[in-house]
């Protein structure tokens, strides 16, 4: 009998081989657990016990007033910023024009030759006829200039998103600090509804490919950051230590032996952020953006299923060649390491 209650006062209390202080220190967690519990029952009572218009005037009360306070704020953004966003609008619609011209003019058999010389030699030669094969498809369904604006888009914003996202992530895999900040943010922004990118694109550019652009960047770039973190930080610590003994500065440490080393994996963070900016064309139609995705809505206004599957389908084809000739790639870099 006294053993039984001896194994209940061990099974209750923790291990039975538990210092004197983590006795202590898990009693205070269990107080501090047991009053939280407490104080929100007791702050239950006490609004419960309110009369329905006494609570809802507790809430009005002493709830801030979030959406004027973001409504001004974002006003005064517009009003006081309106010609660093004019021009940026510009830039980017000249640029983006004179690609979109450039891919339409050159002649379907050209880029047929570069996809198929792309794909062989960086996936195999199975990859480069199919992939040739895929876009010689979607010549065929008549759906090849929407295809060369959609990839003129996704030039764009792949570029953007790349040139911003590997320095954020060097800088989050040299600084715990940086890395402490941006990894909350990273998780909301791959959390948020991919609509809800399209609303600070119309606010600051209105509608046209450059909201698109913006909403495309802000919705791709999460995983470009996060592998480009996680690809440094994998690198192997002796290499590192022999790169310091050898008198190599940060500088030459990240370009000549970090970087070099963490080539798969900032590549395959490359690959997600081309995937998913393919994934927003349909989504960015919504605001104005050509190509494949303003086919797909135009197709499901006007409730022609038929040619919205075949412009959609055209998307997956041109998503299956990008991952297909990236990940090849990734494994031809990975095998040379």
């Amino acid at each position: 009998m006294n053993t039984r209650i001896k194994d209940l006062t061990k099974l209750i209390s923790g291990n039975g081989d538990e210092s004197p202080s983590e006795g202590a220190q898990r009693a205070r967690k269990f107080g501090l657990i047991a009053l939280v519990l407490c104080a929100a029952l007791l702050a239950s009572f006490i609004i419960h016990g309110m009369e329905a218009e006494s609570a809802m005037d507790f809430q009005k009360n002493f709830s801030p007033d979030i959406t004027h306070a973001i409504d001004d704020g974002i006003d005064w953004v517009i009003i006081n910023m309106d010609w660093f966003f004019d021009t940026i609008s510009d830039y980017l619609k000249i640029a983006l024009g004179h690609l979109r011209d450039f891919l339409v003019w050159i002649p379907w058999p050209v880029v047929l030759a570069l996809v198929f010389i792309t794909g062989w030699r960086a996936a195999g030669f199975r990859v480069g006829v199919a992939s040739a094969a895929g876009m010689a498809a979607i010549g065929l369904v008549n759906l090849w200039e929407p295809a060369m604006v959609t990839v003129a888009i996704l030039m764009v914003s792949v570029t953007i998103a790349v040139l911003v996202g590997i320095p954020v992530g060097v800088l989050s895999a040299r600084s715990n600090f940086v890395d402490t900040i941006t990894r909350p943010i990273l998780d909301a922004m791959q959390t948020m509804p991919s609509f809800v990118y399209l609303v600070p694109g119309i606010m600051l550019f209105g509608l046209g490919n450059v909201a698109a652009i913006l909403a495309t960047v802000l919705y791709a770039i999460p995983p470009c950051i996060r592998l480009t973190n996680l690809g440094i930080r994998q690198v192997d610590p002796s290499v590192v230590e022999a790169g310091r003994s050898f008198g190599s500065s940060p500088l030459q440490l990240l370009v000549k032996v970090q970087i070099p080393m963490a080539i798969p994996t900032i590549m395959a963070g490359v690959n997600q952020t081309v995937m998913m900016a393919l994934a927003m064309a349909t989504i960015a139609a919504m605001v104005g953006a050509g190509g494949l995705g303003i086919e797909v809505l135009r197709s499901m206004g006007q409730l022609e299923e038929g040619r919205a599957f075949v412009a959609g389908t055209a998307i997956v084809v041109m998503a299956i060649i990008i991952d297909r000739i990236s990940q090849g790639y990734i494994l031809s870099q990975d095998s040379q390491r």
